[in-house]
């Protein structure tokens, strides 16, 4: 996009993503005003105040919105909502703040996105870059924002977290690795409930890309194959599967994880040195993996990398061992997909605690590996009907709690030496807690009080 006719930008949104937009286009000289229809958090606001920047919270003033030469939304911003119809009668071009930030920067950009796995491989895979001494940094979706580490940063490399609220609003922004993990429904209300729509929003990670830059995608996954036909780039595609033999990308073999970019750049990699288990984790090593072969980083830095890595807070993060018993934090699975990766990952019996706000879940879909893997089930969560309903005839132990403290308390009780209290919730955590964060916070502080 051609930014000498802007001058006028307004951003929508006052959270990390917004805030970061207008610290980066006020230092590059634009005039900035920002809208929020909430109230500003206390950290934000003052920023803002700190840089003379003009803002409104709690309100949108549409007649100083609607005077913009360029619009910077945010991507909690619904395409239904109010401001954003009245933006598009008026023809104000619109982009996310990804793609502006991308117009600062002549940092190589990885960039990952998928319904699950993304902020694992996403830190996993700066992990390996940063081991292998290059100036990387990452953002977007995890940490802080693509436009505040433009404006505040010096790098060569950026790995990029993004959701498919962020690709919705890109035109030009290029990633020179561009990795999508998997696609499972998720956020369709935001994509007038239709599949294709929110699979193609999740492709746009590769848009623009050229002949010299790597599109890596899991060929196992069923929604991502049935789709991948309609997407047209240019970039080197690179699959990894764990079905299959292949002639390029990664590929298991014999307790091996191989990685073929070309007839030079190849490498094998022992399985048993992975620091992250479960199948799934399987599939995010292999991702970041292939992209770092893509960046012909050194093997033994690689090997390195994947054996010293340290799983994300409240992502199946080992909290304590206490009489036998293990706890297992994964409050960050907010949906089915999620919790089947982490059942799926245990070679223990599990005490699962699960529930809060249902997102539309089909318990059916998890039976049988709940009855494979599950002995008891503690449901907290204000409304547990689904849950109770689709487990009551599968598991004889199921017990209800709207306490964090005493879901800790009666997994502890239930469950014998050599098992796992593991939460897994698969619901939204806003009947009882602030956000995933404050559930695992009170999980994990439960946990040291026993």
């Amino acid at each position: 996009m051609d930014l000498g006719n802007i001058k006028h930008i307004v951003v929508l949104g006052a959270g990390e993503s917004g805030t970061g937009a207008a610290i980066l286009a006020a230092q590059k000289g634009f005039n900035v005003f920002v809208s929020d229809n909430g109230e500003l958090k206390k950290l934000f606001k003052d920023e803002l105040i700190e840089r003379h920047i003009d803002f409104e919270e709690s309100n949108h003033n549409m007649t100083q919105i609607l005077d913009a030469d360029l619009i910077i939304k945010s991507p909690g911003i619904k395409e239904s909502s109010e401001v954003m119809q009245a933006i598009s009668k008026k023809n104000i071009p619109v982009i996310s703040e990804i793609e502006f930030a991308s117009y600062f920067t002549q940092a190589k950009i990885i960039s990952i996105t998928g319904s699950n796995g993304k902020t694992t491989t996403t830190l996993l895979t700066h992990h390996i870059l940063k081991n292998a001494g290059l100036n990387v940094t990452y953002g977007g979706n995890v940490g802080v924002s693509f436009a505040r580490r433009v404006a505040e940063e010096s790098f060569d490399y950026i790995v990029l977290e993004l959701s498919s609220f962020q690709l919705d609003y890109i035109i030009e922004f290029k990633s020179h690795i561009a990795i999508l993990l998997n696609i499972t429904p998720d956020h369709l209300d935001r994509y007038h409930y239709h599949l294709e729509e929110y699979a193609l929003s999740k492709m746009r990670i590769a848009w623009n890309q050229t002949k010299e830059d790597y599109f890596i995608y899991d060929q196992d996954d069923e929604i991502t194959m049935k789709y991948i036909g309609h997407l047209k780039s240019k970039g080197q595609r690179l699959p990894f599967t764990q079905e299959q033999k292949l002639n390029l990308g990664a590929w298991l073999e014999n307790e091996l994880i191989k990685i073929k970019i070309n007839e030079q750049l190849k490498v094998d990699i022992d399985m048993n040195i992975l620091s992250l288990v479960g199948k799934h984790n399987r599939y995010n090593s292999m991702a970041a993996s292939t992209a770092a072969c893509a960046l012909e980083l050194k093997d033994d830095v690689l090997r390195s990398s994947l054996s010293t890595f340290q799983n994300i807070e409240h992502r199946l993060e080992f909290i304590a061992k206490i009489q036998g018993k293990e706890f297992v934090n994964d409050s960050k699975a907010t949906n089915l997909n999620a919790v089947w990766y982490a059942l799926e990952s245990m070679n223990k019996k599990v005490i699962w605690i699960v529930g809060g706000i249902d997102k539309g879940n089909n318990y059916d879909e998890i039976i049988p590996l709940v009855k494979e893997k599950v002995r008891g089930i503690i449901c907290l969560g204000v409304d547990n009907k689904k849950i109770l309903e689709a487990f009551s005839d599968e598991i004889e132990m199921i017990f209800e709690t709207t306490s964090m403290s005493d879901a800790v308390e009666i997994g502890f009780r239930m469950a014998i030496p050599g098992e796992v209290i593991l939460l897994s919730p698969g619901c939204a955590s806003f009947d009882l807690f602030k956000n995933y964060e404050d559930r695992g916070d009170q999980f994990k502080n439960a946990v040291k009080n026993l």
